[in-house]
């Protein structure tokens, strides 16, 4: 069938493109783009509306895989739904070091079932470290558990993972002979290491060396994770004027960022080990429990003790990053939108639902960044990074991943209380030329397939 959408705003920096023109899509690519009109089945007036690439978030963590060997689906719970809702039309899950399942069989079961967006994933370091039997993360992996990760993580590789991802923050036991020999299968492919850096705040310097400088020796393109969760405390400026020294140096290093002032992490993990509170000068109040008998209230120091102990997957959140470092990483030229996503059965933080409407909401409609821009931000910037193919481009050939929003009126709506709650404004999503969306609300059977590099 061909679906014409006439009269938008047509943004594709990919082409540089900003023009009013009329999208013609056929058998799941973009046909034609054209000032004219079109003979067309479907014919859909997009006047007022800006008209782009399906949005691309490059730091998910993916849908978990249920007892019958289905991934996790619901259609207002699951992290992919929360996606598809607010534009997205491709996700990289698998990051921070951590896969749910074996990331390449993720993949084949995204193609046997349909997920709701597009999905590719990054073999994750922890993932194949606990499969090699290293099982504590404060101690150094051994030699033969060393060459059975970087194994697995080449055999993922070759099977179509878009890269690895490691959560040195995760696992304080590793060291540079691991980071190096984990990300050795990345030599020569292109493919990306992303990365949660080992440590934040006033640390972040040498944690950002340990990672650039390792990746800049085995030439590998290099991502660091949110950054505004790991230099959003007064290190903005400098660490990102770290990053353009390495650029200019000839690394290939970028950054993804959130549009909040917290982040979200477990209760166990090694975030809050000791002396959290002196890294980000807080006390317990500052973090917040998202789910069990305490959901919606501030931690003290029994109730931080208590669920550490006794349910330390507790998703939190922690209210310590500052507004204006934020802005900073954002209108940054390196840095892309991501939302760093993670869901509990409908539990967590709001980024999962609000993450790219509300970059146009609170930065776009404010000035502080141009429309084109934000676009870019999530469509041809993260596609080029990760050379997702057929993606963040409305050129003739492309696949028809498509985003159609009104500019005056998108904007996100969740919140930490209601963290899944769908957007508004965004008028159609179409995956591969089939409508997927509808103002916000789920519009198909799952259309998603797997992305493979």
């Amino acid at each position: 069938m061909k679906t014409l959408l006439y009269g938008g705003r047509v943004i594709d920096p990919a082409n540089r493109v900003d023009s009013v023109l009329n999208v013609l899509m056929e058998d799941g690519k973009i046909a034609r783009v054209s000032p004219e009109d079109m003979e067309a089945d479907r014919r859909m007036d997009v006047t007022g509306r800006v008209v782009c690439p399906g949005f691309i978030d490059v730091h998910v963590h993916e849908d978990p895989v249920e007892e019958n060997g289905r991934i996790y689906a619901d259609p207002d719970r699951s992290v992919f739904s929360c996606m598809l809702r607010m534009g997205v039309t491709t996700v990289i899950g698998g990051n921070c070091g951590s896969n749910v399942w074996d990331p390449a069989g993720y993949l084949d079961l995204a193609d046997r079932d349909g997920t709701y967006v597009n999905v590719a994933m990054l073999a994750g370091h922890e993932y194949f470290r606990l499969r090699a039997g290293a099982a504590d993360p404060y101690a150094p992996a051994a030699d033969g558990q060393l060459r059975s990760v970087a194994e697995g993580i080449a055999q993922a590789l070759d099977r179509g993972c878009a890269g690895t991802s490691f959560g040195i923050r995760y696992t304080p036991g590793m060291d540079t002979r691991e980071l190096l020999a984990a990300a050795s299968p990345l030599r020569g492919t292109g493919k990306v290491a992303a990365c949660h850096l080992r440590d934040d705040a006033a640390a972040f310097f040498g944690a950002l060396e340990e990672f650039a400088g390792a990746m800049a020796d085995l030439g590998v393109p290099a991502q660091i994770s949110h950054i505004g969760s790991m230099a959003g405390f007064g290190q903005m400026e400098r660490a990102l004027s770290m990053v353009d020294a390495y650029r200019l140096g000839g690394a290939d290093i970028f950054c993804d960022c959130y549009p909040y002032e917290a982040f979200s992490t477990g209760l166990g993990s090694a975030t809050y080990d000791d002396g959290w509170m002196d890294r980000y000068g807080c006390g317990y109040d500052a973090v917040e429990m998202c789910e069990g008998k305490y959901k919606g209230r501030r931690c003290t120091e029994e109730t931080f003790r208590e669920i550490r102990r006794d349910m330390p997957e507790c998703r939190t959140v922690c209210y310590v990053m500052r507004p204006d470092q934020v802005a900073l990483a954002l209108a940054h030229p390196a840095v892309m939108l991501a939302s760093d996503a993670t869901m509990h059965r409908g539990q967590g933080h709001p980024r999962a639902a609000g993450t790219f409407p509300r970059l146009f909401a609170e930065y776009v409609r404010t000035g502080r960044l141009t429309l084109y821009d934000a676009v870019a931000k999530m469509t041809s910037l993260p596609a080029a990074r990760f050379r997702l193919p057929g993606k963040g481009s409305l050129a003739v050939g492309a696949d028809a991943d498509v985003t159609v929003f009104d500019p005056a009126r998108i904007k996100d709506n969740a919140t930490f209380a209601r963290p899944i709650l769908a957007p508004e404004g965004i008028d159609y999503v179409f995956i591969g030329g089939e409508l997927a969306a509808q103002n916000c609300r789920i519009a198909a059977p799952p259309l998603g397939r797997s992305v493979r590099l």
